[in-house]
């Protein structure tokens, strides 16, 4: 990963507008760039557009968007910025949350309406998690693959070009104005591509774990559920040519990874009435405070376990997930007659869980919250019940390159660098420091509502030179 300095490279093409990263944020800013009327070519590493999309649950929160009207959700910019900042203690950047809270919920009907992408109002997914009302979105098929799929679907009807398999090495620039990309192919072959701009969208550096253990050393020895090509190269290459880098701490945590089937637990099991104990039958967390946050909580449970406990009702209420069938299909799901009788199933303190079972039932039938500050609003867990053992986990990193309204990538020295831009995990997002500011949905919310940003941004850059 380096620069190339130079003037007047023989470049092997040169087209306007290149795209480093094929997941959802590069996919979106093509899709933009196209509506503009500017050829754009999509850059992959790897034989498939996947990464973190892919592997997500899909889910992303939005403001203001037309699923939100339909379903009568007040909601708008002002109210997604005061959620986030309220979420973050006032340390997001806030140029970027209002933009977020402005564009994000047109951005989702705009997918829907001129590329036939639907990003449908999860009404089962209520406000939990620093968002206050219900702005989770998904496709038809509610997963992560089902979202890539239908964005390559959108790029082949709009003329995206997307060259996979091409992974591009080093940056060519005069000062610090990028002028191309150096690819390899796996022949070893090398091609060198020219631009007039340039948008990363390699996302973030989770499957560095030299940079995981410099940046985020809390979560160097923790399970890495990430795209294992988030090596952080657009940070780095943002970063050799001036850029700023801000919130490099930042990540989404997993504390809902199945153990060991390894699949990603949706937290409806929690928003409807579910808990979450230790090997002791205990509770250890607000289960609706802190998504992300949760991965090291779960981690630092003896033997890094815990269990999602619930009963036959949202067992019915969540069947359909498609994370959830796949999880019962390997056997991740535990259920039987009696609390006693699960417990001996999971390998979980038999006289803890009663416990516990008891005091949520308590606080249910008082409406008094717990004393992790939990407030238990639907009815109280009954027999038969459920559970599922998981573990905690990095998922993605959420520090980056410090972009503006326009996703143009800042100097370290203030002022945009002249024609770099950047979204989704390249750049640095929404939930401040730390895990804890980060909201369900953000990392996807990031990534399109920028990438149709930088696309536009980088469209007018291109057609006004």
């Amino acid at each position: 990963m380096s620069i190339i300095p130079g003037r007047d490279t023989p470049f092997d093409a040169v087209v306007p507008l290149l795209v480093v990263g094929g997941g959802a944020c590069g996919l979106v800013a093509a899709l933009a760039a196209r509506d503009a009327g500017v050829d754009v070519v999509v850059l992959e590493r790897d034989p498939m557009p996947q990464g973190s999309t892919s592997m997500s649950l899909g889910a992303l929160c939005a403001s203001g968007s037309a699923e939100q009207r339909r379903h009568g959700v007040d909601d708008g910019a002002d109210r997604f910025f005061a959620d986030v900042m309220a979420k973050t203690g006032g340390a997001a950047d806030p140029v970027l949350a209002r933009l977020v809270g402005a564009r994000s919920g047109p951005t989702l009907d705009w997918l829907s309406d001129r590329h036939g992408v639907p990003l449908l109002l999860e009404t089962g997914w209520k406000p939990a998690f620093g968002h206050s009302v219900m702005r989770m979105h998904v496709t038809p098929g509610r997963t992560g693959q089902d979202l890539m799929q239908r964005l390559l679907l959108a790029c082949e009807a709009a003329g995206v070009d997307i060259l996979t398999d091409a992974h591009v090495t080093d940056l060519h620039a005069e000062g610090d104005r990028v002028t191309g990309v150096r690819l390899r192919r796996p022949d070893g072959s090398v091609e060198d591509i020219g631009c007039q701009a340039l948008v990363l969208a390699t996302c973030g550096f989770g499957g560095n774990a030299e940079m995981v253990r410099r940046h985020i050393p809390a979560m160097a020895d923790a399970p890495y559920f990430g795209w294992e090509g988030n090596r952080g190269e657009g940070i780095a290459w943002g970063q050799a040519l001036g850029a700023a880098l801000a919130d490099m701490d930042a990540y989404q945590g997993l504390g809902l990874l199945a153990s060991p089937a390894a699949i990603d637990v949706n937290p409806r099991f929690l928003i409807e009435g579910g808990i979450q104990v230790n090997r002791h039958g205990a509770r250890f967390a607000h289960e609706l405070e802190d998504v992300s946050g949760a991965g090291a909580r779960v981690i630092a449970q003896p033997d890094g376990l815990a269990w999602v406990i619930y009963d036959q009702r949202i067992h019915d209420s969540c069947a359909s997930l498609p994370q959830y069938v796949a999880l019962r299909e390997a056997g991740g799901a535990r259920q039987a007659a009696t609390a006693e009788a699960l417990a001996a199933q999971a390998g979980i303190d038999p006289a803890g869980l009663a416990a516990t079972l008891g005091q949520v039932a308590a606080h249910v039938e008082s409406g008094e919250a717990d004393p992790f500050g939990r407030r238990f609003t639907g009815p109280a867990l009954s027999a038969p019940y459920y559970a599922i053992r998981v573990t905690g986990a990095l998922f993605h990193t959420q520090g980056g390159l410090v972009v503006d309204s326009d996703a143009r990538v800042q100097r370290a020295t203030g002022g945009p660098l002249p024609n770099l831009f950047a979204g989704g995990g390249a750049a640095r997002s929404i939930g401040g420091p730390g895990p804890s500011g980060y909201l369900p949905g953000a990392g996807l919310c990031m990534a399109v509502t920028l990438g149709r940003v930088a696309g536009e941004a980088a469209a007018r850059l291109v057609t006004a030179s």
